[in-house]
């Protein structure tokens, strides 16, 4: 797999990254329902650039990568990328859980 494992086997499936210290407690609470879902969750809540923490993030070939700013956290969605640099939008955190849990059973 070249260090890009399959979401069903990676170490960790999802990084939720914060933008600014407003949204740690939405972060967590992301976290929390991820995790509650079977998910093995990161949460990145360093005060660094959201650009290295994503390409940090990247660089580890995680299959899901969490961004959440203030827009997100008022709307109660999240920003999603896919491995690869997939910018698949925003969404609500049902709709990530669904596809992750579709991606998770037909162990693509």
């Amino acid at each position: 797999y070249a260090g890009a494992l399959p979401l069903w086997l990676a170490p960790v499936q999802v990084a939720v990254l914060n933008i600014s210290d407003a949204q740690a407690d939405y972060v967590k609470e992301v976290e929390a329902k991820l995790r509650a879902a079977g998910l093995r969750v990161h949460a990145d809540l360093r005060n660094e650039k959201i650009t290295y923490k994503i390409r940090e993030h990247s660089v580890q070939k995680l299959p899901y990568i969490v961004v959440i700013g203030d827009k997100e956290r008022d709307a109660n969605t999240v920003a999603v990328r896919a491995r690869g640099n997939v910018d698949l939008g925003t969404m609500p955190v049902a709709a990530l859980l669904e596809r992750i849990s579709q991606e998770i059973a037909s162990k693509a």
